[in-house]
């Protein structure tokens, strides 16, 4: 049933980094950018907490099952993730500022259970 309200995977990831993306609003960070894609992958959710930019890695899992929604954030995700944000930077001029790696895990659904990991690496 939960699954149907989502037409694919995209849409469901989307739905996802949506809440993500406000949680964090709620916690008082300034939203930038989403779903930013480069050669090397894509950024999630690009966000500020006064003058830190935050790269922010969203996921989702119903359940804990298979090591949970944290066993997600591979070795390979994260080098991924650390040569997109470089591009991202070289791209925008920004040189210099200050910079963290967040990840939001959400797990389960009525409600979904979030948890904001920063300085994740």
């Amino acid at each position: 049933m939960f699954e149907k309200l989502f037409k694919n995977s995209r849409d469901k990831g989307q739905h996802y980094e949506q809440l993500a993306k406000s949680y964090l609003l709620k916690q008082g960070l300034s939203f930038v950018q989403s779903n930013y894609n480069c050669r090397y992958g894509e950024i999630d959710l690009i966000m500020r907490e006064g003058t830190c930019w935050v790269f922010v890695e969203v996921k989702f899992r119903q359940s804990q099952r298979f090591g949970g929604v944290l066993s997600t954030l591979t070795h390979t995700k994260q080098q991924k993730l650390k040569r997109s944000i470089y591009y991202y930077l070289g791209a925008q001029q920004l040189h210099n500022v200050p910079v963290r790696v967040d990840f939001i895990a959400i797990e389960g659904k009525n409600p979904p259970n979030i948890q904001w990991i920063k300085s994740v690496f």
